[in-house]
C-alpha cells in the first residue's frame, strides 16, 4: 500500500524529493546520476533552512561525498506538500523537455508520490526509486517507535490524498 518502487531505468532526469534530512535520498539520486541513468539530478526544494534552500544543502552534502557539482540542479521553490513539490517539479521537467523521469524518495513514500506525479502528469513516464531507512526497517516498521510514526503519518497522508484533501 505504501511501497511502489522498482529498479531504475534510463531517464531524461532524476528528481530527488525534499524532506529527507539524512542525505539518503540525494546520495541515491547522485549514485544513479553518476551511473548514467540520467544526465541531471534535480534536487527538489521543500523550503529554506537558515536562509538556504534545502536543495542547496542536499547538493552540498552530495558533493561532500564525492559527487560532481555539475551533476545537480538546485531548485528554490517553496513546497509545503508532495502535491506542491510535484506541481513545480513537473513544470520544470516539461520546460526541460523530459519525458521519462526517475523519482527518488523513501520507500514508504513511493506509492503516494508516484500516484500524485502520475495524476498531475499522465504524459510523463514516471519511475519510482525508493530508499530504505532505519525507521522503516525493510517493511518491519512496527518494531520501532520511529517506524510506527512514519507509517501512521504516511498512511494518514495517503488517506487524505485519496479523499483529495
Amino acid at each position: 500500500m505504501l511501497e511502489a518502487d522498482g529498479p531504475p531505468v534510463k531517464a531524461d532526469a532524476i528528481i530527488v524529493l525534499a524532506g529527507d534530512g539524512t542525505g539518503g535520498r540525494i546520495l541515491k539520486g547522485a549514485e544513479l546520476g553518476k551511473e548514467g541513468y540520467a544526465p541531471v539530478v534535480i534536487a527538489s526544494n521543500g523550503g529554506y533552512r537558515y536562509a538556504r534552500t534545502e536543495s542547496g544543502l542536499a547538493i552540498e552534502f552530495a558533493v561532500g561525498h564525492g559527487y560532481p557539482s555539475e551533476l545537480f540542479l538546485e531548485t528554490a521553490w517553496q513546497a509545503d506538500s508532495t502535491v506542491d513539490e510535484a506541481t513545480q517539479g513537473i513544470a520544470l521537467l516539461r520546460a526541460r523537455g523530459a519525458h521519462k523521469v526517475l523519482i527518488v524518495t523513501n520507500v514508504w513514500h513511493t506509492a503516494r508520490a508516484g500516484r500524485i506525479y502520475r495524476r498531475l502528469a499522465p504524459d510523463l513516464d514516471i519511475h519510482m526509486v525508493g530508499i530504505s531507512d532505519r525507521a522503516w526497517d525493510h517493511g518491519n516498521w512496527w518494531r520501532n517507535r520511529n517506524g510506527q510514526k512514519e507509517f501512521f503519518l504516511e498512511f494518514t497522508k495517503t488517506l487524505a490524498d485519496y479523499l483529495h484533501m
